[in-house]
């Protein structure tokens, strides 16, 4: 990291203000031979009015912003240079640095340097990239929590549980010798390590919520032509996204929209109607229809109330049974026909506007949103640290086997180990260079 980068951290466009962020040891020598005034000593978080030059040719008129190392986001010298917005602007300030020393950062670049020269841990890098996408007020909040330290220190906890024990364990190992040293038994630890075990619980159960909180709910509408499932999406955004009409197939591909329930954001798609078919491009949106059931949180499998189950319906009920669904009978304004002895059926009339309300307080009480929405939102929240947790479960499960069947104590040890290294993998205290750069690819090229 001995190189000075740059990088437009703005949205790059039509715009009031842009954005060049340079960070590096060469970050005050660059900036000096462009802008039109010194700024070798003066103060840090300084801002200075001046203008940009290229062959005495003024580019723009700029505010340049200088930060000194090491109070800075990525501990090194900061200088963004504030100009007007524009691509032509942008891009020729953004060039005129590049030419005069820097290199263009890749994505998240900046905040990788933060993470390795020790500014901010694993978690809250991650958190820096939830808080950009935050698609609900709820989801912002859980990523300022994650930025502040909150998450981290939950990991750290469990740690440095582990590591008492760990100590406990290679005193009695090294200095057997010593009689004043409490020995440390398999019926001593058992109870420690089972405390270990509530907490990883906890933690994974509070990680699967702020997965909902940070992804949403991906919603899938399915069934055969004609059950009202554009109209419900139509509803369900209150909005006309999809095309309805009485003519069978008229929904060919998938049309999706996004609202917010109880604070989350949800992700809903209508799919083609599900039936057999000659048509090749009414099939192809059936093929898209039934991966969506796969790929969807919650399917809402809907049905007509005046018509007999077919024998497609049956199939998609025994395909959505290991699936979380909620059946919808629609059409409830018509005379029923429909016999169907399951569970979380809930029935209404898009026409006559009976049900949207009942449907949307089961989804709540499916994903238990009233309680996820106001506990602390201290939660771990990507697929990634879930399954870090998930891998520490199983070695502590491994290890509460093991000592209850009189496994000798140094091999428990090896095994609370790994376990403590898993969970630094989570907050980045231990991690492979691919890992950190897989992580930080995922960033915009300018943070």
């Amino acid at each position: 990291m001995e190189d000075t980068i740059a990088a437009i951290s703005t949205a790059l466009g039509v715009g009031a203000i842009s954005i060049i962020r340079i960070s590096g040891n060469e970050a005050i020598n660059i900036i000096n031979k462009i802008f039109d005034k010194d700024v070798t000593n003066v103060p840090s978080h300084t801002i200075h009015y001046g203008h940009i030059i290229d062959n005495n040719e003024v580019i723009d008129e700029v505010l340049v912003s200088i930060m000194l190392a090491p109070k800075t986001f990525t501990t090194e010298n900061v200088v963004e240079i504030n100009c007007h917005g524009g691509i032509s602007t942008t891009n020729k300030v953004l060039e005129l640095v590049l030419t005069n020393g820097a290199r263009l950062a890749e994505p998240g670049e900046f905040t990788k340097r933060a993470f390795l020269n020790g500014r901010i841990d694993l978690t809250q890098a991650e958190g820096i990239m939830n808080l950009i996408e935050a698609k609900s007020e709820k989801s912002r909040e859980m990523s300022i929590k994650q930025l502040t330290g909150s998450v981290s220190n939950i990991i750290s906890k469990i740690r440095t549980d582990l590591v008492d024990i760990i100590s406990n364990i290679e005193v009695n190992i090294d200095y057997p010798e010593y009689e004043d040293i409490e020995v440390i038994t398999n019926e001593k630890i058992l109870p420690q390590i089972k405390n270990i075990k509530e907490e990883l619980l906890t933690t994974i159960k509070n990680a699967e919520n702020g997965k909902i909180i940070n992804e949403g709910i991906k919603i899938g509408i399915i069934g055969k032509p004609n059950v009202g499932k554009s109209s419900l999406l139509n509803e369900l955004l209150e909005e006309n996204k999809a095309i309805v009409t009485d003519i069978e197939g008229t929904t060919r591909d998938i049309v999706e929209g996004n609202f917010i329930l109880d604070g989350i954001a949800c992700h809903v798609i209508d799919t083609a109607g599900i039936r057999e078919t000659s048509d090749i491009v009414e099939k192809l949106g059936v093929n898209k229809s039934l991966e969506i059931i796969d790929n969807s949180d919650l399917v809402i499998f809907m049905l007509n109330n005046n018509e007999e189950l077919s024998k497609e319906e049956i199939e998609l009920l025994k395909k959505i049974k290991t699936k979380k669904h909620i059946i919808v009978i629609n059409k409830i304004d018509l005379d029923n026909k429909m016999e169907l002895n399951e569970e979380n059926i809930i029935k209404i009339s898009i026409k006559e506007k009976k049900g949207i309300n009942t449907l949307k307080q089961r989804i709540i009480d499916l994903f238990n949103l009233g309680e996820i929405t106001t506990k602390d939102l201290s939660y771990i929240s990507n697929a990634r640290s879930i399954s870090l947790l998930k891998k520490s479960l199983n070695i502590i499960n491994e290890s509460i086997n093991d000592l209850e069947d009189g496994t000798p104590i140094d091999i428990i040890e090896t095994n609370l180990k790994d376990c403590w290294n898993t969970l630094g993998e989570i907050i980045g205290e231990t991690y492979t260079d691919e890992l950190i750069d897989e992580i930080f690819s995922r960033f915009c090229l300018g943070k």
